[in-house]
């Protein structure tokens, strides 16, 4: 079996399928590739995400709905590096991703690339966009 490393996502809040099919929805050649869900019998809560496995443009993460409230969430020390293709996408994924989120550093030119952005999105995963 080829080793595989993914991104793992913990959701505490039971809306891991609710991200998953936001990211879904922004990104190219991106699909659900499977989802186990608890069952009545728990530990989790019937029907949330157990475990998800999807693709966002050809790269592999997973996620889950974490039935026990640990001390921590996300941290934006770790985040989704996104290389844009033009402006016009840039800015479109940087609007959808700051909706309801929190904006970092907004899309301007740092100096180190022509345009750069970083976000936290609603569910409190770090974006940083990038346009070389």
């Amino acid at each position: 079996m080829k080793q595989q490393i993914s991104t793992f996502l913990t959701f505490q809040e039971n809306n891991a399928e609710e991200a998953m099919n936001f990211y879904i929805s922004l990104f190219e050649n991106s699909k659900v590739i499977d989802i186990h869900r608890y069952g009545k019998d728990g530990p989790g809560k019937e029907g949330s995400v157990m475990m998800a496995r999807f693709e966002l443009n050809g790269k592999q993460f997973m996620c889950s709905d974490s039935f026990v409230k640990h001390q921590w969430t996300f941290t934006p020390a770790i985040s989704n590096w996104v290389e844009c293709k033009d402006e016009a996408e840039q800015s479109a994924l940087f609007s959808k991703l700051s909706e309801n989120g929190f904006v970092m550093m907004p899309l301007n030119n740092y100096g180190f690339s022509r345009r750069f952005g970083w976000v936290a999105d609603r569910f409190g995963i770090s974006w940083q966009v990038n346009l070389q």
